[in-house]
This record gives structure tokens, sequence and C-alpha cells, in this order.
């Protein structure tokens, strides 16, 4: 394993170099609020500026269809999406917030009862739990016990991200998902930087190299997965650039789902799938990645891979899906359909 920053340094930046948003030096851990939908909007407004100016994300990795869910946020930080998820899984759903930072903790425990009296909760929903996102099951989050988990540009802090992967593939209920906003990158970043306070602070150095990501989630199991948006970071810091400018770093979020019969090729049984336009906030199409837009009740060539996320998970109710894997058509055809192209009347399956 190569040599990493070790947690008391980090410890010591996120609790006390940085003091809000505005001490970061890049912006892989800025992020935009363009596309939130219109339940994640209004949810937004209801959390206090304690806990937003101690924000240091790279996404809004909040998926719809949380009401009732048990939800755990790695690296939950001072709580900004804990309280949002709070309110998105409604008084009857839980959420377990889980940070190795005791400065950014207090912070987050702090504001938990004004942020129930703002919801209007009679008694909280949300548990904050200080450790480390590697060994979940020291910290008593037992086997198959989570709907949903979600991290923001925490995970490539990990010094062991095949450990935390692990745990959370062994914490998700089957059928259940992670969503998560990080920072990629295109190329391994150089050994040299892993130590580095800052760069490992800011969410480069540790940042996954694609490839490796992808092939880390088939040796776990998890042969699929999707990407929901990707933008490029800009190193606008003169002295970060000089020194590890060699690097393209992007922030993407990712969805995966915790399904035994995913196929590391996305492959053709002829299935189609409508989507009923039942999910809140999204009456006219449905995204479930960033080239899978279902048209309301516009029928869509999917891959088995596809109609496994759609008919096995919780979004079940909300598509119908003909066809099985009895009969196989070969690889399926991946060609390069955008959402533009499925607006424009494409009737072509989804790129996988």
């Amino acid at each position: 394993m190569h040599k990493m920053l070790d947690r008391d340094a980090l410890k010591t930046y996120y609790g006390t170099v940085l003091q809000g948003s505005k001490d970061l030096k890049t912006s892989a851990c800025c992020a935009t609020d363009n596309n939130l939908s219109p339940t994640v909007r209004a949810a937004l407004a209801k959390i206090g500026d304690a806990v937003l100016n101690r924000f240091y994300g790279c996404g809004s990795p909040l998926p719809p269809m949380l009401s009732g869910c048990t939800v755990l946020d790695l690296g939950c930080g001072a709580g900004k999406d804990v309280f949002l998820a709070a309110q998105l899984v409604g008084p009857h759903g839980q959420v377990i917030g889980l940070d190795m930072t005791e400065e950014q903790l207090a912070v987050a425990r702090t504001n938990l009862d004004d942020h129930m009296v703002r919801f209007g909760y009679d008694r909280p929903n949300v548990t904050f739990l200080q450790g480390y996102m590697e060994d979940l099951v020291g910290l008593g989050i037992a086997d198959a016990s989570v709907d949903v988990v979600i991290s923001n540009c925490v995970l490539n802090l990990s010094p062991d991200k095949r450990a935390v992967f692990r745990e959370i593939f062994r914490v998700l209920k089957p059928g259940g998902e992670l969503f998560f906003s990080d920072v990629f990158s295109g190329c391994r970043v150089p050994e040299r930087f892993h130590a580095d306070p800052l760069l490992h602070g800011e969410c480069l150095a540790g940042a996954m190299y694609r490839e490796d990501f992808r092939r880390l989630l088939r040796e776990l199991g998890c042969a699929d997965y999707r990407v929901m948006e990707s933008r490029p970071i800009r190193l606008d810091n003169p002295d970060v650039a000089q020194r590890i400018g060699m690097v393209d770093f992007h922030s993407v979020t990712v969805r995966a789902f915790k399904l035994a019969d995913l196929e590391d090729l996305c492959e053709d049984y002829g299935q189609t799938a409508v989507y009923r336009g039942t999910i809140p906030d999204w009456p006219h199409h449905f995204d479930l990645d960033d080239h899978h837009r279902f048209i309301t009740g516009k029928p869509l060539l999917v891959c088995g891979n596809t109609a496994s996320m759609l008919a096995n998970t919780r979004y079940r109710d909300h598509f119908t899906l003909q066809g099985d894997r009895s009969v196989h058509y070969g690889p399926f055809n991946c060609g390069p359909v955008t959402i533009r192209q499925a607006e424009d009347g494409n009737t072509g399956g989804g790129c996988c």
C-alpha cells in the first residue's frame, strides 16, 4: 500500500486548519447547487449557516425515493447532507452520520436539536458517530441494515479504499444503493504526493483513478456502476497547479447498487423499460445515469444490468419492465446515445 497522509494530520486539517469553506485552496471540495431537485432545494433552505459554512463537499449525493429509508453518510462533517437526508427520509426514516473529526461532529451535534425543531420532528431521526469508515462493523452497523449509503468528497481521503467499499457493500441491503460524489483522476496520482498534507486534505492526492475504481468494485462483486455527472476541477491555486497540474481531476457523482446479477459487459436480452412518471420531482423523465434518460411513457431498450437496477431496487414500482434473460441476443449496443438524441426521438437503447 502506498504511503498516505496519516489520520491525525487529516483530522488536524479538517478540524483546525479549515474553519470554513473559504479556507479551501482549490475548487475540489466546492459543490454547486445548480442541479438540485425542488425537494432538496426546499430542504436546503432549512439548514442553518453554522452547518453550511463548514461544508466541504463536491456534489449533491442525495438520490430520490428516500422516504422511510435508513441512510448512512460516510464522512458527514458538520452534517449538511445528514440534515438534508433527515428531511428526505421523513420522521420514520433514520440517518446515521459518521465522521472521524471531533471538531466537525461537535458542530453537527450542537446543531442537532435546533434542526429537529426546524423540521418539525418530535424526536431526532439522526445519529452521529465518531469513527472510521473502514471499520463500520466496529461501530455496530450490522450486515444488510442500510438502504442507501451516501458520501460527499470523503472516500478519497481513506488510506484503504478497498476496506471502505467492502464495508459499504456489507452494510447495504440487497438492492440497496450507493450514491456518492468524489474526486477522480484521469491517471494514477504520483506516489510522491500521497502524504502531502495540503494536496491530500484538498482531496487531490488520494483521488481515485477511474479505472482502478472500476476494477475494485468488480473485485468486490459490483460489476457495473453508473456515472450521474462529471465536471472538471480547476486548480486555481498557482502553487497547487505547479505541483500536481500534470493530473486531470474531475468531481464525479456515482450510483451503484448491491445486486448479485450484474454482468461486467452490457448484454442484450431484448428487454424494455417504461417509466411511469411517478417518482417525486421527476414527472416527465427520470435519469438513471448520465446516458439513460427515461421519458415518461416511452419504451426504451435496456441491457440486462439496467433492467436489474430498475426491477430489483426501490425504484421497481415506478417502471414497467418487459422481457427477461431467457433469450440472449449478444452484447448490448453501447453506441453513444445522448440525452439530446433521446429527447429528439431516438428509440435505441441507452449506452451502458
